[in-house]
């Protein structure tokens, strides 16, 4: 087993994996990423997307997708996990745990704070899987999204309204 950051000749083989955690996750239809833009964001001029791959025998199992944010608090940087997802082939063999793992010596390695992502509240097994490395929910806090329709209406410029940014 090794981990390592994803090249851009992985690309076809993170987006192979996204869509298929799509699937898990319920959304089969909802991935519309291209190997075009996922090569420019991971590898494109100023990246600001990260990926880290797991390949066992040559074959790549898993994949974590991640970004940094920033605490105010604390005054530092952590990592946002956007995705991380093992093959049904792979689970059980602790490529999870090293994908994470990965990331939790990277934070460290670095000063950051935390190292944080969402779990769909009926992902029993992945929630159960992360308690048992110590990951605890935030249980005060409700993640919102403006998508679609409502972040066009809200973004939209009011009449006689500049942009500043």
């Amino acid at each position: 087993m090794q981990i390592r950051a994803a090249r851009r000749a992985d690309v076809p083989v993170i987006l192979e994996l996204i869509h298929e955690l799509a699937i898990y996750e319920k959304e089969p239809d909802a991935v519309k990423n291209t190997p075009e833009a996922l090569e420019q964001h991971l590898f494109g001029d100023h990246p600001a997307v990260f990926a880290h791959v797991l390949e066992d025998n040559g074959t790549v199992q898993g994949f974590a997708l991640w970004f940094l944010n920033y605490s105010t608090w604390e005054g530092v940087h952590g990592i946002w996990l956007e995705d991380l997802y093992v093959r049904p082939e792979g689970r059980g063999r602790g490529y999870g745990k090293a994908l994470l793992r990965s990331l939790a010596q990277l934070a460290v390695d670095r000063g950051y704070a935390r190292v944080e992502w969402c779990v769909l509240n009926w992902n029993e097994p992945s929630i159960q899987f992360y308690k048992s490395l110590g990951a605890e929910p935030m249980d005060d806090w409700t993640t919102y999204r403006l998508t679609g329709g409502a972040l066009d209406e809200f973004g939209a410029a009011e009449p006689g309204q500049t942009r500043t940014v």
